[in-house]
């Protein structure tokens, strides 16, 4: 079984920054393309942005130039450095891997959501 868990979400202001992160957790698993995305209120789940397992990029237009993900493949974990927030970028912040097991081939998974506020 595999888990993605997810922390460093919470509330600042406008112009700060936040840094999230999400682990991969279980037996026996690889890991390829990893990513972020969020859903705001009364919003569809949008994708933030996303990296493979070469370390390849692509960012949501809305995002760029502000937000930076990255992953550590040894750790099975990915990050998103995300400055200059907005109040826009509010919203419920969910990892998202593509997983294989030997049990359940590729599969994609979803974090349990974190919660990031940016006051004006």
């Amino acid at each position: 079984q595999v888990q993605l868990v997810e922390s460093g979400g919470g509330l600042v202001q406008a112009g700060e920054s936040l840094r999230l992160s999400c682990a991969a957790s279980g037996t026996s698993f690889s890991v390829n393309a990893m990513g972020w995305y969020r859903q705001a209120p009364g919003n569809q789940r949008e994708l933030v942005a996303t990296i493979t397992s070469g370390h390849s990029t692509n960012y949501v237009d809305a995002v760029k130039g502000r937000f930076t993900i990255s992953r550590d493949n040894a750790k099975n974990t990915v990050y998103l450095q995300m400055n200059s927030l907005k109040p826009e970028d509010t919203a419920v912040y969910y990892c998202n891997a593509q997983i294989f097991t030997t049990g359940s081939g590729w599969k994609y998974y979803w974090g349990q959501g974190t919660q990031v506020t940016v006051s004006s």
